[in-house]
């Protein structure tokens, strides 16, 4: 792609700048930290984070076998609850699952401690609505670290974007989600004190503090480093890439170019080599009889993604002059 920075009044330094290594260029500021107002959704925002990376720091000096085997288990189950949960089934509704499955890996969403299911569905909608325009909640064009974990500390800019939400009426219809969202920072807390009743400060570190810490971050760099780093095989219009790296370690969610271009797609890694664990866990579901409705991208729909096909998708102001200028793409919906 090619970029034509613009140049600061003296006429001597651009004002944007190029993230490293990347196509994309920060068009906009936004204070991450200083120079805003904090309320108190901002506040225990950042105390909680603040805690976890804490705790992570004894990690080193509380090792113990029995720790780390609960923390990988707590990792894979509530990695589950947010992509094959969160993600692929309410977010974007690519598959169907039995109510009480549904709500179980929804609830193991909640203890990754990423917000209850009607505000990330929200959020996550509100990106690939408005994806890396200027409403979109965490654009690498505010800069990476935006992107990454500066958005979550500012919810007056979610407000600022989406003074009225209404992207989550399904959910909201809901007793169990509107529960859920009543009380989420007590299933959080309980949670937490469960652990250190049961297991002591060697599990509080390893299971909260570790296992939180690095779920944050995987999950995070699919928000900013595969909007960043990466290779496009689809022509979505966007800055989304598909990210070997994260794909790796977050059971298929850094195919996120192929997500992009296919969003009702329950498979996110389209290719054989393209390992997807969340999705060959989604197959053994439904061949046991617990998945259904499994939605797949047909080859036509293929064809109308790929570059060779010619087809322009409107794209976010300040991408590259081969698109067209504007600020949502659409999705293809699959033909039934």
């Amino acid at each position: 792609m090619h970029f034509e920075t613009s140049v600061s009044k003296g006429g001597k330094d651009p004002e944007y700048k190029k993230i490293l290594m990347s196509d994309v260029v920060v068009t906009r500021k936004r204070n991450l930290f200083l120079g805003r107002k904090w309320n108190i959704v901002d506040i225990i925002t950042g105390v909680w984070v603040l805690f976890v990376h804490l705790l992570t720091l004894f990690a080193p000096f509380t090792f113990n076998w029995g720790a780390f085997w609960v923390a990988f288990c707590c990792y894979t189950l509530c990695g589950l609850g947010l992509t094959l949960s969160y993600h692929r089934n309410l977010a974007h509704r690519s598959l169907k699952l039995p109510k009480w499955l549904e709500y179980t890996f929804a609830y193991f969403g909640v203890q990754a401690a990423q917000r209850d299911p009607i505000f990330w569905v929200s959020i996550h909608r509100s990106h690939h609505q408005y994806v890396d325009s200027d409403k979109d909640p965490h654009s690498p064009t505010y800069g990476f670290w935006f992107s990454h974990i500066g958005w979550l500390f500012d919810s007056g800019y979610i407000v600022e974007k989406y003074k009225e939400r209404k992207n989550v009426e399904d959910l909201k219809s809901q007793p169990f989600y509107r529960f859920i969202r009543r009380t989420y920072l007590y299933h959080i807390l309980g949670f937490t004190s469960i652990v250190y009743a049961f297991g002591g400060f060697s599990y509080l570190v390893w299971v909260v503090g570790v296992r939180i810490t690095v779920s944050y971050h995987l999950t995070f760099l699919v928000n900013s480093a595969c909007h960043i780093w990466g290779s496009q095989a689809w022509n979505t219009g966007d800055f989304s890439k598909n990210n070997v790296w994260v794909a790796l370690f977050t059971f298929g969610e850094g195919w996120h170019n192929n997500h992009h271009a296919f969003e009702y797609s329950a498979r996110f890694g389209l290719d054989w080599w393209q390992l997807d664990l969340c999705w060959c866990f989604i197959l053994f579901l439904e061949a046991i009889g617990l998945v259904t409705n499994v939605k797949l991208p047909t080859d036509a729909h293929k064809v109308k993604r790929s570059f060779a096909s010619g087809n322009k998708f409107k794209s976010a102001p300040g991408l590259d002059e081969r698109r067209t200028e504007g600020g949502v793409i659409g999705d293809l919906v699959p033909e039934s």
